[in-house]
């Protein structure tokens, strides 16, 4: 199992966009076989940093899940935002 932690910042007048763009990728996972990733996104306290939680049963489905055209798409137009070096990837190690 391979469990991710992404954490970013956006500009305030970015997130509304964001969300919207994460709405899209969200609604295109529909169509992957659910039993074998989970994907969870949550905006903190500060209404602006934004935390994405995954787990992929194995790299191949990891790949196929990242590899979703809207969610590349969200990818570019979250970066083009202007993240200020606030992007952080956590690999997670499972202790059980």
């Amino acid at each position: 199992m391979i469990n991710v932690i992404v954490t970013y910042t956006v500009n305030p007048g970015f997130v509304q966009a964001n969300k919207a763009n994460i709405q899209k990728f969200l609604d295109d996972f529909k169509n992957l076989d659910q039993s074998t990733f989970e994907y969870k996104v949550f905006i903190k306290e500060d209404g602006v940093t934004f935390l994405h939680y995954s787990n992929y049963i194995n790299e191949e489905v990891q790949h196929e899940v990242l590899n979703v055209p809207s969610f590349k798409e969200f990818q570019r137009l979250r970066d083009e935002s202007g993240l200020n070096g606030s992007h952080k990837v956590e690999i997670l190690q499972s202790i059980i």
